[in-house]
Parts: C-alpha cells; sequence; structure tokens
C-alpha cells in the first residue's frame, strides 16, 4: 500500500472500526447462542436470526451514516437495510421451515454480494479487504449450503449457522484490528 493510499483509508473509515468490531463480536455471540440454546426449536431460532440481522443491521447503518459521503458508505447502509429487513421479518412466524431457508439463503445472498462488491470497491482505500472479501465469500457460501440443502433439520441448521456466524465474527475482528491499527499507525506516524 502507498503512502497516498494509507492516508485515503483513514479518510474511508475514520471512526468506524468500533462498529466493524462490534459487529464481529455480536457474530460470535450470535454463533454461541446458536450452539448452546437449550431445546432449540423453529420459532427461537428464527427469532436468534432476527436479533442477530437486526443488530447486525443497526450496527452498518450506523458505520454508513458516521461515514457519510465516502466511498463505500452507500454499501454499508444498503447492507444495513437489508439485515434492518432480516430482522424484522424474521420476527414474523413463517409458515413453514423451508420458509425460513429460503428467507435466510436470500439474506445470506444479499448480504455476502455487497460485502464483495464493498471489498472490491474498497481493495486500494483499505488494508484489511481481504477480511471483507472472505466475510463476503463465507456468507455466499453459507447461504448456497442452506440453500442446497434445506432439509437438513432444525439442529444441522443452527450449527451451519453457528459456524458461518463464528467464521464471519472472525473475520470481522480481523478486519476491525485491521482498521485499527492502520489509524493508529497513521496517528502516531503523522505526529
Amino acid at each position: 500500500m502507498t503512502g497516498g493510499s494509507a492516508g485515503r483509508s483513514g479518510v474511508v473509515f475514520q471512526g468506524r472500526e468500533w462498529v466493524v468490531l462490534l459487529r464481529g463480536v455480536v457474530a460470535i455471540a450470535f454463533a454461541v447462542a446458536a450452539f448452546t440454546w437449550p431445546s432449540m426449536t423453529q420459532a427461537k431460532l428464527e427469532n436468534l436470526f432476527g436479533v442477530y440481522a437486526l443488530s447486525h443491521g443497526l450496527l452498518s447503518l450506523v458505520g454508513a451514516i458516521g461515514g457519510r459521503g465516502r466511498p463505500g458508505c452507500v454499501l454499508l447502509a444498503t447492507e444495513g437495510a437489508v439485515g434492518l429487513w432480516a430482522g424484522l421479518f424474521a420476527f414474523k412466524s413463517l409458515p413453514t421451515p423451508f420458509a425460513s431457508i429460503v428467507f435466510i439463503w436470500l439474506w445470506a445472498a444479499v448480504t455476502g454480494i455487497l460485502q464483495l462488491v464493498e471489498a472490491i470497491r474498497l481493495r486500494k482505500e483499505i488494508s484489511g479487504d481481504v477480511w471483507l472479501a472472505l466475510g463476503g465469500v463465507v456468507t455466499l457460501c453459507f447461504g448456497w449450503i442452506v440453500w442446497l440443502r434445506p432439509f437438513i433439520g432444525l439442529i444441522g441448521l443452527a450449527v451451519i449457522i453457528a459456524v458461518f456466524a463464528l467464521v464471519w465474527g472472525v473475520f470481522e475482528l480481523l478486519l476491525g484490528r485491521e482498521l485499527r491499527s492502520l489509524r493508529h499507525g497513521r496517528l502516531a506516524g503523522g505526529v
């Protein structure tokens, strides 16, 4: 990364690395809850996913609002809107387990594509673009697995969701750590 791009990267995610870190923590907490929730039912899983999607959406919108006018803020806002929509929709009782699968697949497909587009668009702006891209790939793979295996059962779905959230959460933490160290490195170098 050149000195010019390092300066610009501070502008792109300035003050937003905490949002990325918090999204990672929320994803890991969601993974732990999905793994350990006793007597998981479809309604509990849908509500748990709804809380996660709302949290993810809200944090993404906060990051987008904080970065108004900067590269990537529109994609982040779109990701936030999709998360809010998914969270609110998840609280409605879906009629069948297959409807839940289709709904989760749609959320994963849209979110994964948005993350990949954001990583590609920001690849020259941030040094942690690989973590953002990997998060998008993991989200798309998760959606693909859920779509191809719609009748895996509730326990299988909970495990797949938990594994996805854990891996994605780790990628978010790595991205947030890299963004945070970039900001602190730039501030220390500029003083």
